[in-house]
């Protein structure tokens, strides 16, 4: 019986003008270490960036993260409407190997649930080497919801949220073997893909 979990780099970006001045506090990294810390069984190392809404620094910071920090899993928050200084999804798209859409649309449909503005929403999800980078939504609560997904009053999971797809996705371009905690999110794999001795 398999017990050990293999350690994982995970980068997480919080992107704000305002945030990374010291003009309010971040509440980004925060939500992103907390929601992550009780989903997943795997021993993490963080990589926390709190950078301004700028293309260039966004991109250079995506760049170090996954090719120099060796980070398999990189999530942002923040800049992903349609405003003049939202630029995270331009960034994340140029230092892109593979775009994955599906990530996108299904973040908006999850968002659709809560408020008709989720179409204004423009996140990405790509490929780097072997390092998945996901652009989330800004406040805390919309985080959870779109990493989670949305469950019925009973507990039944109504619609999937995108996390669930992470760990098959991550195995795929060759990183480590992300184990999750079920009551948080349940991740799917094909049964050929499950480990000996793991649950999921």
């Amino acid at each position: 019986m398999s017990t050990a979990h293999d350690p994982i780099t995970i980068g997480i970006v919080s992107i704000s003008d305002r945030a990374s001045t010291g003009v309010y506090e971040d509440k980004g990294l925060p939500a992103l270490k907390d929601w992550l810390t009780r989903a997943l069984k795997n021993p993490i190392t963080f990589e926390p960036r709190l950078i301004p809404d700028d293309q260039a620094t966004i991109s250079a910071t995506l760049i170090e993260l996954v090719d120099t920090a060796r980070c398999s899993l990189v999530l942002t928050t923040g800049g992903t409407g349609p405003a003049l200084r939202d630029v995270t999804p331009e960034a994340t798209l140029a230092v892109a190997h593979k775009e994955m859409p599906g990530f996108g649309e299904q973040m908006r449909q999850i968002s659709l649930a809560f408020v008709p503005t989720a179409i204004l929403s423009r996140q990405v999800a790509v490929i780097r080497h072997q390092s998945l980078i996901i652009n989330l939504p800004g406040q805390p609560k919309s985080i959870a919801e779109t990493l989670e997904g949305l469950r019925s009053a009973d507990g039944n999971q109504k619609v999937h949220g995108i996390f669930a797809a992470v760990p098959y996705c991550v195995d795929l371009i060759g990183g480590p073997y992300m184990e999750t905690h079920d009551e948080v999110c349940k991740a799917f794999r094909p049964k050929n893909a499950i480990r000996a001795g793991s649950a999921a």
